[in-house]
């Protein structure tokens, strides 16, 4: 049984910290460790079988193939296909494959865009795998996911049908890594099927880990042509797509021009030549398909290119490998936008020689706490999660004093393990100053600000797409980020990425963990009358005891809800309460805690404004507040999924026992860290600790 998701997230958050997550120390995708993989399997004279993504009809999944067909696929390993499988024949590169039958060009497209970079490709597909050498059918490739980058594990078994490979294949018979490549990316996705239609900027995120911008050519501005120049003399991927046709069939209608409708193909170059004496802007393009080619002016056999000087006569290639020519004009015209994935921010932003600082946070949108929705309702707004940054001085290149000096990238990752499933929510930011007055507030923002503060800079509009960015220009100051959904109550998570060319200090405004402002009532040496009446002869309450107790007079005065305290809810207020660890509650012990539940049942009724009788989540956070704790963001999240029920209300009892909960096991850390910020426990006192309180 593996570990607790909060237990997991926890490690991931400290091997973040500790440099865990980047290309030369990966995150282990699905916890699968290569290296250890591989060398069980060279012991044990293994090949290796990946049952995480086994060889069978539910890797590929529904939709690439028809259902007789699939009943014929056969998985076999390339020594099974071919006598000599090589990894790679002589360097990679675009023309090595061609698309199968997977409706998946935006990735094709995007691995066309990838063979132009030879270090990014080392890092993705791990160069140095062979068939020969320590082999054991077991292979690993790399890509950036949200935030981090994985490495993913695969078994080298591929999809065939009659002894030919189903989807992506290789112009040399012997040459794998297209196959492997795609079926990582299919295991990422969650099955090869998941792949099927896409956005290219996707796969060239998830290459680099790098910024994008999809910029629509029908808006393009008298800059497009300095970019995409400035990105082909960068460490770039840059793709496009067609406009028109049905999206997700695989054959498209291909036109007369010989483009395909809603299709994605590689840029692969830019270049400028003289033709009869002026110059003319070109664009080359590449068909994942491995065939099919524009067809009119600057194509393969256009006549345009007997007119160009004799040092642009090197352009001209007649060969029906699916890559062409064409002027920058009809580019914008038959092509609906353009991705440019770069990692040098310099040249997304229009700018020279400044160097960029990233600064990385994880968060989410939880139904009933954080997901608040766009600004158009700001009491609800106010709830989203909020992002304090603070500009600070820095000397500029005098030529960029108009250029951006700010990146937001925001990026929405679903809780879906198959990509098909995955929702796009519409997303967006809103960025606030924060005036001098309010510059020493650390707790969020209420509605009243956003009520009385006008935004500065916003994206363009709620999109709903995997990522949306926008560049700013600010001055030194602090500022507010407000990343949300369109609509309320829409669950997802999400990664918000500053770009700053000055130095920044980046930080969640909803705080961290638990703040406590101030303690419940000390306990005092008052008579408890009801303790005579429902203790046993040895003066104690136990577990029965006490819920009688508690059902039958906690209640006194209000409209009851529920049936009352459970069984299961006493034994761990016992638990909490019990100083002696008998099970039971003396005179004492039971006169703390009845005076804490009259005390949250007061704060619990107040706070119920919309008198339910239960507790929003929102209430939540006010009672919380009441009985002396600050909760940031994700603790509150927490807790409502902890103790809320199906539609996040929180009754009374569960209200009790939570505040009751925390504030012992606050109390817990602080005596066993002896007022410092960490504890240390052996198993055994962990195993006590936990299992009985």
């Amino acid at each position: 049984m593996p570990a607790p998701g909060v237990c997991l997230n926890i490690l991931s958050e400290r091997n973040l910290k500790d440099g865990q997550g980047s290309p030369t120390n990966p995150e282990r995708f699905l916890d699968q460790d290569f290296h250890q993989l591989k060398q069980f399997c060279l012991k044990e004279r293994l090949r290796f079988r990946d049952n995480l993504f086994p060889p069978e009809m539910k890797s590929i999944g529904f939709g690439p193939l028809k259902r007789e067909e699939l009943w014929k696929v056969v998985w076999k390993r390339p020594h099974e296909l071919v006598p000599n499988p090589v990894y790679i024949v002589q360097g990679t590169s675009r023309f090595d494959f061609l698309q199968g039958r997977l409706g998946n060009c935006w990735f094709l497209a995007s691995v066309g865009a990838l063979t132009f970079q030879k270090r990014i490709m080392k890092q993705v597909i791990q160069d140095e795998q062979n068939f020969s050498v320590d082999y054991a059918g077991i292979f690993h490739f790399k890509f950036w996911r949200f935030g981090s980058w994985v490495d993913v594990v695969i078994d080298d078994k591929l999809p065939t049908i009659d002894g030919r490979l189903v989807f992506v294949q290789s112009k040399t018979p012997n040459e794998f890594w297209p196959g492997l490549l795609e079926k990582a990316y299919a295991k990422v996705c969650g099955s090869y099927a998941d792949m099927d239609a896409g956005n290219i900027s996707e796969a060239l995120m998830d290459f680099t880990g790098g910024p994008h911008v999809t910029i629509k050519l029908s808006e393009a501005s008298d800059k497009l042509w300095d970019t995409m120049r400035r990105a082909s003399q960068s460490e770039y991927l840059m793709g496009c797509g067609t406009p028109g046709g049905q999206a997700g069939l695989i054959q498209n209608n291909v036109l007369p021009n010989g483009l395909v409708e809603m299709h994605a193909y590689t840029v692969t170059g830019v270049t400028e030549v003289v033709w009869r004496g002026r110059p003319v802007k070109l664009v080359r393009i590449f068909n994942p398909w491995g065939q099919g080619e524009w067809n009119r002016d600057w194509s393969d056999r256009s006549p345009l290119w007997e007119f160009v000087r004799p040092e642009d006569q090197k352009h001209k290639v007649v060969l029906d490998n699916g890559e062409f020519w064409m002027s920058m004009e009809d580019f914008c015209k038959n092509f609906s936008d353009v991705d440019v994935c770069c990692l040098d921010l310099n040249v997304l932003a229009g700018s020279h020689s400044s160097s960029w600082k990233t600064e990385v946070h994880k968060g989410q949108w939880v139904t009933g706490t954080t997901a608040g929705g766009c600004p158009n309702d700001l009491e609800s707004f106010s709830k989203n999660p909020q992002f304090r940054v603070t500009l600070k001085e820095t000397v500029e290149d005098p030529r960029d004093e108009r250029s951006p000096n700010l990146l937001v990238s925001l990026i929405q990752k679903s809780h879906k393990r198959n990509r098909h499933l995955a929702t796009n929510f519409h997303i967006g930011f809103n960025i606030y100053e924060v005036p001098a007055h309010l510059k020493d507030q650390r707790e969020k923002f209420p509605a009243s600000f956003f009520r009385n503060t006008r935004f500065v800079g916003k994206n363009e509009a709620f999109i709903n797409a995997r990522e949306i960015m926008e560049f700013f220009r600010f001055k030194v100051g602090d500022y507010l980020i407000v990343p949300s959904t369109f609509q309320p109550n829409e669950a997802s998570s999400f990664l918000l990425t500053v770009y700053s060319k000055t130095e920044a200090v980046i930080e969640d405004s909803s705080g961290y963990g638990i703040t406590r402002t101030k303690m419940i009532p000390r306990d005092t040496d008052d008579s408890f009358q009801l303790f005579l009446q429902y203790a046993d002869k040895y003066g104690e309450v136990d577990t029965e005891r006490l819920q009688k107790l508690l059902n039958e007079n906690l209640h006194a005065g209000h409209s009851q809800k529920t049936t009352g305290f459970s069984l299961d809810l006493c034994k761990s207020m016992v638990a909490l309460m019990d100083l002696s660890v008998t099970g039971r509650l003396s005179e004492f012990e039971c006169l703390r805690l009845w005076k804490r539940a009259v005390f949250l049942k007061d704060i619990f009724y107040g706070m119920d404004v919309s008198h339910t009788g239960s507790l929003s989540l929102n209430e939540l956070r006010n009672a919380l507040k009441a009985a002396g704790f600050v909760l940031s963001d994700s603790m509150l999240n927490l807790m409502a999924l902890r103790y809320g029920d199906a539609g996040g209300e929180i009754t009374l009892e569960n209200f009790v026992v939570l505040a009751l909960r925390m504030d012992c096991m606050a109390k817990t850390f602080k005596r066993l860290a002896a007022g410092g910020r960490n504890m240390m426990l052996g198993e055994n006192e962990w195993m006590h600790l936990t299992m009985y309180s």
